[in-house]
């Protein structure tokens, strides 16, 4: 069965880090591209940053440029988000998601999803 299994958020304080991890199973992680969204309470979700199969292209909304790192390792089929310089309003479900093919940051070009975790930033 596929499988995308975040783990890693928590409570943090504003400007401190965090590393979320996205394990996967079930599929060919290694061809996928992959994409990290996030949703904030009572708002839509929204994309944080895909990475290309490889890992050697990555693209990020410019509200995270600078802050968030997404990478990938292929050989763990895991994928991760380094979280740094955290505020407020990056409290949100985070969601790994994964593409066959290109992968923009429209949710409907990803195929599989995980269950999210939670990320809350106090001030």
């Amino acid at each position: 069965q596929v499988q995308l299994v975040e783990s890693g958020g928590g409570l943090v304080q504003a400007g401190g880090s965090l590393r979320l991890s996205c394990a996967a199973s079930g599929f060919t992680f290694s061809t996928y591209a992959m994409a990290w969204f996030r949703q904030p309470p009572g708002k839509e979700r929204d994309f944080v940053a895909r990475i290309r199969w490889d890992g050697s292209s990555t693209y990020y909304a410019t509200s995270v440029e600078g802050r968030l790192t997404i990478s990938r390792d292929n050989a763990k089929k895991t994928m991760y988000l380094e979280m740094n310089s955290l505020q407020p309003e990056d409290t949100a479900v985070y969601y790994c998601a994964a593409a066959a093919r290109g992968g923009t940051w429209l949710s409907a070009q990803y195929t599989y999803w995980g269950q999210g975790t939670q990320v809350t930033v106090s001030s």
